[in-house]
This record gives structure tokens, C-alpha cells and sequence, in this order.
């Protein structure tokens, strides 16, 4: 693709990386097949090819983002598919979020949606304060289905049951069970610990149990995905350098093989520090240190080397792999070896490359699309007929799970579980064999 940008434009790191991207697009159209926006609604600026096009004039011009170019760029879930299919290895993820930033800092949105999107901003990276709001949440669920957009869908999102606080998620170490063969940094998260507090306690009874020593350490919190993708690049930048100087004292201390990260989502982004703050001369070394520790849970445990399981389980998985797991990470067989090793019958969900539009705070700022695409996900997955899902991302497991019967668990509660953890929460009190004998011993 050919590009106008000044040498005064291209003095700008953001710019001149922009140009880089943009030269690397060759007009294919590959992407266009992948694109779950595109594939829903067939318009050209609804697919990553339209949307470079638009940021490519907008960022030449140096002009606000106009009304058109906020529509269109709102609607890209961030999924990354293109990039797994692109020819070119255009990066379309950085190309994406600088023009976030871009529409952050030129445009004025209505007020309703400038209100909910600071409101989400400001309150999910809290867990307390999203606890209180979800326990709020809960009366309004009856309304959910005659609430209109937005509205409707918040309430719709939130959980029937909401669990206490986990005692797992406070700053502390957790010994090795035996010899001590890995320390790791355990990223707990912002929304996970309250939406699904079971999902860290597995984590950390499955490491411990493969002899890992497992630090939750003080001042890590959100990661900064939630804000980056919204544009809201102080805050961003501002989670992640909380996180780096948490880990960054572990790892001068008493040293740390990993990050272990079990939300797919946050591992994209901590994977991508060294770029995000790359231009800072205080933070740029030990935010690419900090990045090349990362490891999403399922890499770190392969590496590592699953213990065979205790029980038999007989359960059939449809592995649900989520868009920030095989298209941001490219970790594609990591977890359906170790749930195989683990005993389970993995199946791949059909078009499995689709996002079920989940995509952080997507499915609340733009439910229409969410819902269409979580509708078309549940209909592959229960064309399998699994007993249970099984996915790496807390996000996709809230999006999935309100739209079908079928329980949805963590990958590292069924290999917690199969490796001698207790039955997962989600398979309590159901009608299947295997489960109900390894419930009983």
C-alpha cells in the first residue's frame, strides 16, 4: 500500500510504525474471509481491509475521526483473525489500537456512550467496586430481556450467582507441593477474581501440585487491556507499569521463571509491554523483560509437562479457542494436548476462527453484533453434543454461557480436576457418569 505520510509525521514513533503497517497491506482481501464483522454484515468498512483504508486517511491527514470512521472502527473486535490469515503479516492489531487512541483524543462522542464507556473504564479493573455493581446488577436480570440495547445487555451479562471474594487473590506465596522445580508470577486479574474466583484457585492448586512456587504478588492488578482497547492510553500504560514494577520486584528478588497468565485476553497485552512502552527510556527494558517472561498457563504447563491423571472422567470437551488465545498468542495445541493428556475426549468447535463476541467490553458496547455472534458460536459448539466447554478466557466463558445449557469451565479446572482437584462448580449435581463416580471418591 502506498503511503503520504510528511517527515514531520513520520518523526512520530506511533506514525512512522503506522506507515510501516500500512506499507505492508498488499489489498488482498484475505482477511475479509475471517473477518466475524464482515461475515455477519458484508460491508467492505466492516472488514479489516475498509477499516485500513479509513485509518490510513484519517492518520495521513492528520484529521478528527469522523462520525464514520468511530462507527466502523467500534464494530472491530480486536480478534485478530486477519492477522492469522493475512498473507502479508500486516499488524493489524497495533495499526488498530493507535487509531483508538486517535478517535480517544479527536473525537467527541454522544454523551450517553462517552458516559458508559468511562463508566467501564473507571469500574472494571476494580474488583470491589465491580462486585458491588454486579450484586446490583442481579435484581435487574428479570428486566433483561425488555431493556433496550446496551442497557439490556449489561444486566443480561451479569451472573445468577456471584461468589465471596477469594482468599487465593491476596498478595502471598504458595509452596511447591515436593521439590520446588519453577517460581512463576500468578497475574490474578481485575474481573476473573470476581466473575469466577474458582479459575485462580484451580490455577494455583494445579501448579503447586507440579511443584511450582506460586507468588500473587502486591501492586499487580489489571493488565490495561480493557482501557487500551478503548483508547485510553494513560490508563493503559498506567496498569502496566503497576504490573511491571510488582513482577519487576519478584524477579530482582527472588527470581521468577514466568508470568503465568490464565486469562488469554490480559496475556495478549502483557505480552505486548515491551512494544506498548517501548518508547520510554525508564520503562522500555523492563517492559520487554516482563513481556518475555509471560506465558499463558496452558504453554507454561506444557512446557512443564502435565502429571497423568488420577481419575477418569469419560467427559467429551469442545475446546471453545478464544481469538486472544490462537490469533494474539498463536497458541493453538497447547490446550487441547494437555486436556487429551489429561483424559478428555477434546473436540474442535466448526468454525472455531470466529470470535463469539465476547472481545472485553464488546458485547456491552455493541450487544447486537455480540449476540448474533455468540448465537452462531453456541450452535457449532452444540453441534458436537459435548458434556462440557472448555475455553482459556473468562471473557469468552461469560459470552458462551448465556446462551447455552451446557456448562462452560476454565481448561485448567478440568486439568486441576483430572490431576486430583476437586470437580469443577460448573459440572456439580450434572447427569453424567464419569462425573458423578469422581465426585464420590
Amino acid at each position: 500500500m502506498q503511503t503520504n505520510f510528511t517527515l514531520a509525521q513520520l518523526a512520530d514513533s506511533d506514525l512512522a510504525e503506522a506507515n510501516g503497517i500500512l506499507r505492508s497491506c498488499v489489498h488482498c482481501g484475505f482477511c475479509t474471509a475471517t473477518c466475524p464483522t464482515y461475515v455477519l454484515l458484508g460491508d467492505e468498512l466492516d472488514s479489516p481491509r475498509g477499516r485500513i483504508y479509513l485509518i490510513k486517511d484519517m492518520l495521513e491527514k492528520a484529521k478528527p475521526a469522523s462520525e464514520k470512521v468511530v462507527k466502523h472502527i467500534d464494530r472491530c473486535l480486536s480478534c485478530l483473525s486477519c492477522m492469522t490469515t493475512c498473507p502479508s503479516g500486516v499488524h493489524y492489531m497495533h495499526l488498530v489500537d493507535h487509531a483508538r487512541v486517535h478517535i480517544e483524543k479527536t473525537y467527541r462522542r454522544p454523551f450517553l456512550d462517552r458516559a458508559l464507556r468511562s463508566l467501564l473504564a473507571w469500574l472494571l479493573p476494580k474488583p470491589a467496586l465491580f462486585r458491588l455493581t454486579l450484586i446490583g446488577a442481579w435484581f435487574g436480570r428479570p428486566l433483561a430481556k425488555v431493556l433496550p440495547g446496551r442497557l439490556g445487555a449489561m444486566f443480561a451479562l451479569a451472573p445468577a450467582r456471584l461468589q465471596g471474594p477469594s482468599p487465593v487473590d491476596r498478595p502471598q506465596v504458595f509452596p511447591a507441593e515436593g521439590p520446588r522445580r519453577a517460581r512463576v508470577a500468578l497475574m490474578t486479574g481485575c474481573a476473573q477474581p470476581v466473575l469466577a474466583p474458582q479459575i485462580n484457585e484451580a490455577t494455583v492448586r494445579l501448579l503447586t501440585r507440579h511443584g511450582v512456587e506460586v507468588v500473587v504478588a502486591k501492586g499487580a492488578g489489571c493488565c490495561g487491556a480493557l482501557t487500551h482497547h478503548m483508547g485510553k492510553e494513560a490508563s493503559a500504560l498506567a496498569a502496566a507499569k503497576a504490573n511491571i514494577t510488582a513482577w519487576s520486584a519478584e524477579l530482582e528478588g527472588q527470581g521468577l521463571d514466568a508470568v503465568v497468565i490464565n486469562a488469554s485476553g490480559c496475556g495478549t497485552t502483557v505480552k505486548d509491554y515491551g512494544f506498548m512502552l517501548r518508547e520510554d527510556p525508564a520503562w522500555a527494558d523492563k517492559a520487554a523483560r516482563i513481556a518475555a517472561l509471560t506465558r499463558d498457563v496452558s504453554e507454561f504447563m506444557t512446557a512443564h509437562g502435565l502429571r497423568p491423571p488420577v481419575r477418569e472422567t469419560g467427559l467429551t470437551v469442545a475446546y471453545h479457542s478464544a481469538c486472544s488465545m490462537q490469533h494474539g498468542q498463536k497458541i493453538v495445541r497447547a490446550p487441547k494436548d494437555l486436556l487429551t493428556v489429561a483424559g478428555f475426549r477434546v473436540r474442535d468447535v466448526p468454525e472455531g476462527h470466529l470470535c463469539c463476541g465476547s472481545a472485553g467490553t464488546y458485547n456491552l458496547l455493541q450487544p447486537a453484533i455480540a449476540t448474533r455472534l455468540r448465537d452462531r458460536k453456541v450452535a457449532n459448539i452444540e453441534s458436537l453434543a459435548p458434556d462440557v466447554i472448555a475455553t482459556g478466557n473468562i471473557g469468552c466463558m461469560t459470552q458462551i454461557a448465556t446462551g447455552t445449557a451446557i456448562p462452560m469451565v476454565h481448561s485448567v479446572e478440568l486439568m486441576d480436576w483430572a490431576t486430583g482437584g476437586p470437580l469443577p462448580k460448573a459440572l456439580e449435581g450434572r447427569a453424567v457418569a464419569a462425573v458423578s463416580s469422581a465426585a464420590a471418591e
